[in-house]
């Protein structure tokens, strides 16, 4: 397939060196941004032949049959309408839209196109990532009780983040949309999130938007995800996600310390990794950042799934559902209390039952736990199903 890419920037460099690096069946063919010298520099960079500042020229040239949207928020919309109108898939970053009314839009716009719409949450597809909710869907966690995503870093690299018209917010927007998607899919998609509790504040930078917020989504089956962002944090990026389980727990470190660490007086300078502050010092350098990143494995699952005539791992319906919640933490934001997530469009399990299944020990206890003490006894800490009592028995 031959590819077409909206915007010439930074995440569309990530996307081309993906693209250009990895599956290789697919080739990038043209580029539009709104700066001619730019798409012109891009086109020439990746040895595209086809380069322009006319966004329907591009989507509609008749050898494009993708197009890769990483465009600002604001614009999203738009590229959208102009894809599903020429019958082009397309796979748009990430956040969908600014609010869940706007992702609805383009949710609806592909569907009435019949064509497919990719969400490109990267953070979905490292390889950690992979491997960890695989474990969880076979059941080596039991049942998800809470799921807590971070990311933190010094704050975005273009202007447009910084405008809230532009982008929508600050970093709930920009950061929690990762957090959220990827606690949403360890407790389970078809789990409808219900209500979300969020604080946010402008703690550094003299905007309008929040530069640090906390938050947790309340899910229909108890479950709760936890999302921690921020624009203030020195020294990098911190990629951290936990989950908790009935029988274990995960934890996965994605970025900034990942057992490569490097002191340099900085004498040669140059790139080290996404959003490090400093080139001396202790550093912490990435192998290989697309593929860390999740780029490549992101990729191959879009085009594999255009192929194959089925949705990815990342629709934009999961965009819209990501958007809905995070209108519900600005509420909260805003208001201090639980607001609810307003959800128009629902197509999980509408089962609202809150999960409490005990342990079983025989037929007379639950099992609250079975402990080693220092000197080597073993104890079982019991409740008995009738009389309620907790009793400790010596194995």
């Amino acid at each position: 397939m031959k590819i077409a890419m909206l915007g010439s920037g930074f995440i569309a460099r990530f996307y081309a060196d993906s693209l250009i690096g990895h599956r290789r069946l697919d080739v990038l063919h043209a580029v539009y941004s709104r700066n001619v010298d730019k798409a012109k520099q891009f086109a020439n960079d990746y040895k595209l032949p086809i380069y322009s500042d006319n966004m329907h020229e591009v989507v509609n040239h008749p050898e494009v049959d993708v197009v890769v949207i990483s465009l600002p928020n604001d614009l999203h919309l738009a590229a959208v309408e102009a894809c599903a109108k020429a019958g082009k898939h397309m796979l748009c970053t990430k956040p969908l839209g600014r609010t869940a009314h706007e992702a609805k839009q383009m949710l609806d716009l592909v569907e009435q196109a019949g064509v497919m719409g990719g969400y490109l949450e990267d953070l979905c597809y490292t390889p950690k990532f992979n491997k960890s909710l695989a474990s969880v869907k076979a059941g080596a966690l039991g049942r998800i009780l809470w799921a807590k995503s971070r990311e933190a870093h010094p704050g975005p690299h273009s202007n447009w983040f910084w405008d809230k018209e532009q982008s929508g917010g600050g970093c709930i927007v920009d950061l929690g949309c990762h957090c959220i998607e990827i606690a949403r899919s360890y407790i389970g998609k078809d789990i409808r999130p219900v209500e979300v509790m969020c604080w946010a504040a402008t703690q550094v930078h003299p905007i309008d938007a929040e530069d640090n917020a906390i938050g947790m989504v309340k899910y229909a089956n108890g479950a709760i995800g936890q999302f921690e962002v921020s624009w203030c944090f020195r020294g990098g990026m911190d990629l951290r996600d936990e989950v908790m389980g009935t029988e274990g727990t995960i934890w996965i470190n994605n970025f900034l310390r990942t057992g490569f660490d490097m002191f340099s007086t900085g004498k040669g300078g140059g790139y080290v990794a996404e959003k490090a502050e400093s080139s001396q010092g202790w550093l912490f350098p990435v192998g290989d950042e697309v593929n860390e990143l999740g780029y490549n494995h992101m990729f191959t699952d879009m085009f594999e799934a255009i192929e194959q005539n089925r949705p990815p791992a990342e629709t934009f319906y999961d965009g819209y559902v990501v958007n809905a919640i995070i209108d519900a933490a600005y509420a909260s934001a805003k208001s201090g209390v639980w607001e609810p997530v307003k959800l128009d469009d629902w197509r999980g399990s509408n089962d609202t039952k809150i999960a409490t299944e005990f342990a079983n020990y025989d037929e007379q206890y639950y099992l609250i736990k079975e402990e080693i003490l220092p000197h080597g006894d073993r104890k079982l800490l019991l409740k008995d199903k009738t009389t309620g009592e907790v009793v400790v028995r010596d194995l």
